[in-house]
């Protein structure tokens, strides 16, 4: 063999070589560029509150004397708990919490908890309830819903409605209050032709209008997921402009369809969770 050929060789070896431990390398970073790919991050708020088909899980909450029976200390601590949890579930839930106490009898705080899989929203309140602050705290009412688009006042069933609601932009202060009120409707509702159903909407509109700009609204849709129809959700920095909406609520023909409206009609303060913790871990 001439030594031409032989350093051809010897070079089409080294570049073999070379290229099988480039591939091995590549392969072996491989799973680590695939997991920081699929790392998740946390779910995105605006996203998830605008968009149909996400899962709104509302319970409130009554924390029992006993809590107040631990040491300052564990008390104190409780918060870090909650922080906790509620960082391990970022990347599939958010939680919004409201504290109650002093408004309602039933309950201390509620939480309002979004995601796009319901099993998501469990595996959170299963490691909140084991927190020392979800221990002892009582469920005093549970609902589930979940968003969808526009049943009746939509662009291509009433159009100028449509137009109405979209361009009722709020223009209060930020939100200070929140509200949860269930509705359930009766047999002879869901009876009605759709026709008749988008006349009881339309009427239902027109005169909550003037308001919207003084009160925030979302609407869950619960037949089937829970004991009521409906989860409707409102926030305000004005009482007197969503009692004024709650009025023009009650004077439309369509409540004769109603079974249930409020009990109970939840009112809480806006919070942060951890805040919310820390209040209610005071002395008692």
């Amino acid at each position: 063999m001439s030594k031409i050929t032989t350093a051809i060789l010897s070079i089409s070896l080294l570049l073999a070589g070379g290229s099988a431990l480039a591939q091995q390398a590549a392969m072996e970073q491989k799973p680590m560029m695939d997991q920081k790919m699929a790392m998740p991050g946390p779910v995105d708020r605006t996203k998830i509150l605008a968009a149909p088909g996400v899962f709104g899980n509302f319970s409130t909450y009554k924390v029992r004397p006993d809590y107040y029976k631990l040491s300052a200390a564990e008390r104190k601590g409780a918060a870090d708990e909650v922080m906790a949890v509620v960082d391990k579930h970022k990347d599939k839930v958010i939680v919004d919490a409201y504290l109650t106490r002093g408004f309602k009898a039933q309950s201390d705080y509620f939480l309002r908890v979004h995601a796009y899989d319901m099993a998501a929203t469990q595996a959170f309140l299963i490691d909140f309830r084991a927190t020392r602050f979800g221990m002892y705290s009582d469920v005093t009412e549970n609902l589930v819903g979940m968003t969808k688009p526009l049943n009746y006042i939509s662009k291509d069933k009433s159009p100028e409605l449509n137009a109405g609601l979209s361009s009722a932009t709020y223009m209060g202060d930020a939100p200070r209050y929140a509200f949860m009120i269930p509705v359930k409707k009766n047999a002879e509702w869901w009876n009605l032709s759709d026709a008749q159903r988008l006349k009881e909407m339309e009427t239902h509109t027109i005169p909550t209008l003037g308001n919207l700009v003084n009160v925030k609204r979302k609407l869950y849709h619960s037949t089937g997921l829970d004991d009521t129809d409906f989860i409707t959700y409102f926030e305000t920095a004005d009482l007197g402009a969503f009692n004024n909406l709650l009025l023009a609520l009650a004077k439309v023909p369509e409540n004769k369809y109603h079974v249930r409206w409020g009990n109970p009609t939840v009112m809480g303060t806006i919070q942060t969770f951890e805040n919310v913790v820390k209040t209610l871990s005071m002395g008692h």
